[in-house]
């Protein structure tokens, strides 16, 4: 097929470089614009769930320990293995050279 298409091309080896770069850009184009965003609601990206063992989103797993009564903000329940605090610090201003 593609050795088809160059040999139906015109104009010599400069007009057979032009019309691939053209067919291959009006290819990308109608990729782009018409079959990517036709297929983009068929796909399963956005679906996303995370559920625990219970099948139930949010469930606590077994051995998790009770929520604690207003210790931590809604949504941070969950310790970090590096502190956060470090980064909240303006960096060190340079001495004036003497």
């Amino acid at each position: 097929m593609y050795a088809w298409i160059w040999r139906k091309l015109p104009f010599g080896l400069p007009g057979k470089l032009a019309g691939s770069l053209l067919l291959l850009s009006a290819m990308v184009a109608l990729l782009w614009y018409v079959a990517f965003p036709w297929a983009e609601p068929l796909l399963p990206f956005d679906d996303v769930q995370v559920t625990q063992e219970s099948g139930v989103p949010g469930d606590p797993l077994p051995g998790d320990p009770p929520p604690s009564g207003g210790e931590t903000p809604a949504g941070d329940e969950h310790d970090l293995p590096y502190r956060t605090d470090e980064n909240n610090t303006p960096p060190p201003t340079p001495s004036p050279e003497e």
